[in-house]
């Protein structure tokens, strides 16, 4: 039988012992870096821990392979379902501006976190730096540019008059 908790606060505590453990062994085992995180599913007025993740950049080497990320997907593939409105993400530490992103995606509603950008700064990470570029300061972190092409818009419009698409 799965745990079921009548506490959020207690889920969320295993979470942040459980996902702390497993960031430190990844980070001994060259796995990733400092960052856990985990996904709650909220069942009437009980709350489910469905993962626990963390970082394994460093393993596989793959950028994207955060602790929230991993944990995202994770949970969408164990309940089948490519939302998660009716969970809550817990992470070791402020997600990052993709962890946002990803979470923005899957439509989870609320976030909880431990340590702040700056924690993640002072140890070598970038989320203030891309923090700031979001909001039009630090131009010089990355160049984009806009090249339009014909081709990029046939997607779309083939997107636009699918009559079965799945809005996501």
């Amino acid at each position: 039988m799965e745990l079921l908790y009548d506490d959020i606060n207690d889920a969320i505590n295993d979470i942040y012992k459980e996902a702390s453990s497993y960031a430190i062994k990844g980070i001994k085992d060259n796995i990733g870096g400092p960052f856990g995180a985990g996904i709650i599913q909220k069942i009437n007025d009980k709350y489910k821990i469905i993962t626990i993740s963390r970082n394994t950049v460093i393993g596989s080497k793959d950028p994207t392979c955060h602790a929230e990320v991993n944990a995202i997907r994770l949970a969408c593939k164990k309940l089948n379902k490519m939302t998660l409105e009716d969970c809550i993400l817990v992470t070791t530490a402020k997600s990052c501006p993709m962890c946002l992103s990803a979470s923005i995606w899957a439509q989870i509603p609320t976030i909880y976190y431990s340590e702040s950008y700056d924690d993640a700064s002072e140890s070598g990470f970038k989320d203030s730096a891309i923090e700031e570029y979001i909001k039009g300061n630090n131009k010089n972190l990355i160049n984009e540019i806009q090249l339009n092409n014909i081709e990029c818009k046939k997607p779309f419009y083939e997107w636009n008059n699918k009559e079965d698409k799945i809005q996501y």
